[in-house]
């Protein structure tokens, strides 16, 4: 489901609503791109409160009162397993050895080394209750 001004992640709570509505906006196009919700969460609050500072009071007002916010396209329609409930894949890439959500579209993290990138992804995949696969 996407997040929405009923729903969301409760790290958002309190937040000032212009705030939390944007966050929600850009929390849901990082989930497009195939960011863990987990990953989404502080970069959208953080991105959120930097706008909030750096736009003026009417810009705001206006975000808030007509803005569209945009619902994650991936989330409504997320065939299950979810991207939480995914094996960790690990792939090498040319800026080394990626770990991602099978079917997620960029990697959650990205080692120099494979150890790295396999212990990462049995880290992510024992706390998720999935397991590691290979490409």
């Amino acid at each position: 489901m996407p997040w929405d001004m009923k729903q969301y992640p409760p790290a958002l709570k309190q937040l000032k609503a212009p705030i939390k509505k944007k966050a929600i906006e850009i929390g849901n196009a990082m989930l497009d791109d195939g960011y863990e919700e987990k990953d989404a969460i502080p970069i959208a609050i953080s991105q959120a409160k930097s706008w909030y500072e750096d736009t003026p009071k009417e810009d705001v007002d206006q975000f808030y009162k007509h803005g569209q916010m945009k619902p994650s396209k991936n989330r409504e329609k997320q065939s299950s397993p979810t991207l939480n409930e995914r094996n960790q894949l690990v792939k090498k890439r040319d800026d080394g050895w990626a770990v991602q959500a099978e079917g997620a579209q960029k990697p959650s993290h990205v080692y120099k080394t494979k150890k790295e990138a396999v212990q990462r992804a049995k880290d992510i995949a024992e706390n998720k209750g999935t397991d590691v696969t290979f490409q």
